[in-house]
């Protein structure tokens, strides 16, 4: 849909994003604090040689079977959410207006409860679908199962506060989030001057 360019993009703004995916990488890798843990429930990713989890390998074990992918997401789930945590007390300490949690199946998790707004960005499938597609060992098989696990894009679209739209080009996106902020800097400083 475009999240993570979104992410960078208000990132160069000055606003503090934290990246789930990100965080996923560093607590499952290796001395990462759901590396032990990982690898003892999904031993056949576990690379002795190399002493790290196989991503892909890992990716193929819970992508069809929602058992293990449930027991993945148990396992790194609450890493996450503390991470999460710890990062918007830093933003807090920092005083920072804005700060950001980029979070993949947001709705799906019911993550949306930790958030003040929720943003969701959109392209239309096609453009979707091609971007999908051109990930490294992704198949249109692998789309469409991505896909079913989601909550339709409308749905998302509906429950969020805010919809920015990617399929239009990078620029067109940096104005979306350009204006998106100046307007949440206005309700802030309206709500400050009516407090």
């Amino acid at each position: 849909m475009g999240k993570s360019v979104a992410g960078a993009m208000l990132q160069r703004m000055g606003i503090p994003v934290f990246d789930s995916d990100a965080c996923v990488r560093e607590v499952s890798a290796p001395h990462g604090k759901a590396f032990a843990t990982i690898a003892q429930t999904f031993p056949e990713a576990w690379d002795k040689n190399k002493c790290t989890i196989d991503r892909q390998k890992l990716g193929e074990i819970v992508f069809f079977d929602d058992q293990a992918r449930d027991k993945l997401e148990a396992i790194l789930h609450p890493f996450v959410w503390h991470a999460q945590k710890e990062f918007l007390k830093a933003a807090r300490q920092r005083k920072c207006e804005f700060a950001v949690l980029d979070i993949p199946l947001l709705f799906e998790t019911g993550a949306q409860s930790r958030c003040d707004i929720v943003i969701v960005v959109s392209a239309p499938y096609l453009i979707q679908e091609q971007r999908v597609l051109a990930r490294p060992n992704m198949d249109r098989e692998k789309f469409q199962a991505i896909l079913n696990r989601q909550m339709p894009q409308e749905e998302k679209n509906k429950l969020a506060d805010y919809v920015i739209q990617t399929g239009l080009g990078r620029a067109h996106t940096l104005r979306q989030l350009k204006a998106l902020i100046r307007n949440l800097q206005k309700k802030t400083d309206t709500e400050l001057e009516n407090a």
